[in-house]
């Protein structure tokens, strides 16, 4: 895992952590919102993380 994608993660479970802890009685707040957009991004970072190998050589 990247250091990004660790970043992410940690801020997306932050995020969700506050939400839950001073929004109970609201279903939507800023910080699931933001949540789920550094969700979003630690898959991103996941995804562009893979080294992805490439075979020139068609057989």
């Amino acid at each position: 895992m990247s250091r990004s994608a660790a970043g992410f993660l940690i801020l997306a479970l932050v995020s969700g952590v506050l939400h839950f802890s001073l929004f109970e009685e609201t279903e939507i707040s800023l910080p699931l919102i933001g949540g789920g957009v550094f969700a979003v991004l630690f898959v991103l970072a996941l995804v562009a993380g893979r080294k992805f190998k490439f075979d020139p050589v068609l057989r």
